[in-house]
């Protein structure tokens, strides 16, 4: 088990390594100058060759690289073209609201996906199955930034339960800040937990075809035993591969959503930074998502460990 840790964590540092020389040269090929933007067409020469000596665009691309991966294992991002704002802090501002919107995502769409998945399961080929196979094909056809629209609409102008956007902050109370958040975590939820549920029916439907389940139920085993004790436990690395590529897309591809609820999160935060020209915080912001996404591949990778008890020994 030490042995296999140890060859994860030399692929996770490749891999960032990897990422981050991609993420910048990709940034810094992309056409146009961050200094000629925030001056303007008309500015000088002269006055946009001081401010890319003052934003440290005139030093050599290697040189720039350097600098920055040194900053980010000191935990200094750099600091912000247009705000003028360290981006480290810029970006705990709003991963505060980023993390707990995709981890209230997350939540919501399990808790609906499991039982979903597993009464499909159970009444394969009957009308439930049925109903929750259209159900969940429904949920993935629909946008969501449709259903974003929509909830809004309903609960925020015709109801007036909850505010159409914004974000009051933590400092205001878990109440409030949660209340904020419920609707574009369940505009977010609902396709993943359609996708949820369609591979936890899928694997369970696999798995009970196997010969131990078999054996199982020639023991005397009933089928809702057979099915919780035995089935699911054997059907969670499909599963527990989706929700760890849920977390990473809840967490990086929240743009839109964030957008129509007027959230302060990453996602909005990027969108900004792209339209601005600000690289620092682009390639700052997407190398703090890839390196997320990386760890909860790493957290995936350990956690098949602890439910399949064959792949420890192996």
């Amino acid at each position: 088990m030490i042995r296999y840790l140890l060859a994860r964590l030399v692929s996770l540092g490749a891999s960032l390594a990897v990422a981050s020389l991609v993420i910048f040269v990709m940034l810094n090929i992309v056409p146009g100058d961050p200094a000629a933007y925030m001056l303007g067409m008309n500015a000088s020469p002269d006055t946009v060759a001081a401010l890319r000596t003052e934003l440290g665009l005139d030093a050599g691309p290697t040189e720039r690289y350097l600098d920055w991966i040194a900053g980010m294992a000191r935990g200094d991002f750099g600091t912000s073209y247009t705000y003028r704002a360290p981006v480290a802090k810029m970006i705990a501002d709003r991963l505060w609201v980023s993390l707990p919107l995709a981890l209230y995502a997350l939540a919501l769409s399990t808790l609906v996906a499991f039982p979903a998945g597993i009464l499909a399961a159970a009444r394969r080929g009957r009308a439930t199955d049925a109903t929750v196979m259209g159900v969940t094909q429904l949920g993935i056809a629909v946008p969501n930034f449709w259903f974003a629209m929509l909830l809004s609409l309903v609960f925020a102008v015709h109801l007036k339960w909850v505010s159409a956007g914004g974000f009051p902050g933590w400092g205001g109370g878990v109440g409030p800040a949660l209340k904020a958040l419920t609707l574009p975590a369940i505009a977010l939820a609902l396709p993943q937990a359609s996708i949820l549920a369609r591979v936890m029916r899928s694997a369970l439907i696999d798995t009970l075809g196997e010969d131990f389940i078999r054996t199982a139920r020639a023991k005397g085993l009933g089928p809702g035993q057979t099915l919780l004790f035995h089935a699911l436990r054997n059907a969670m690395i499909p599963v527990l591969t989706i929700i760890g590529l849920q977390f990473s897309f809840l967490l990086a591809g929240a743009i839109i959503i964030e957008q129509v609820f007027f959230l302060p999160g990453l996602g909005r935060l990027v969108f900004q930074a792209i339209s601005q020209r600000d690289l620092v915080v682009v390639q700052s912001v997407v190398m703090l998502l890839v390196c997320a996404v990386i760890l909860v591949t790493f957290v995936v990778d350990l956690a098949y460990a602890l439910v399949d008890p064959r792949l420890r020994r192996r």
